[in-house]
């Protein structure tokens, strides 16, 4: 996973947000493997702003479940966070045998930039210049 990766092996790192993440995911689903990534910086947030995040999270209670389950079990356990400050979550669930067979992880999708206060070409919003 790009961005910076809140994986260490031991340690705490991230801010309070990716901890909680972290803590809450590694309870509800005993992962075998677990990256938080802060995505944050890339979409124009004030410094230490906690918005965006991408998780992958490998864990044997995904067996059996088609993605959209496993995706369900990560957003229910970061229910409160989704209600709150966590705006956007990319989710990478995978089985500890889809893990082992091909661990590679697709890039985070590219921020699109802008924000609901700014008015885009073509929505309607653009001035013509008549009066």
């Amino acid at each position: 996973m790009r961005g910076p990766l809140l994986a260490a092996a031991g340690g705490s790192m991230g801010g309070p947000l990716a901890r909680t993440i972290r803590a809450k995911l590694t309870a509800a689903l005993q992962p075998t493997h677990l990256e938080v990534r802060d995505d944050s910086p890339r979409h124009g947030g004030p410094p230490g702003a906690e918005t965006h995040f991408g998780v992958l999270v490998v864990s044997g209670r995904f067996s059996g479940l088609p993605p959209l389950q496993r995706h369900r079990l990560v957003h229910e356990a970061l229910r409160a966070e989704l209600a709150g400050p966590l705006h956007a979550l990319q989710v990478i669930a995978r089985t500890p045998e889809q893990w082992e067979s091909d661990p590679h992880v697709p890039p985070a999708p590219p921020c699109l930039g802008g924000s609901k206060r700014e008015q885009r070409r073509g929505d309607g919003g653009e001035e013509t210049g008549q009066q």
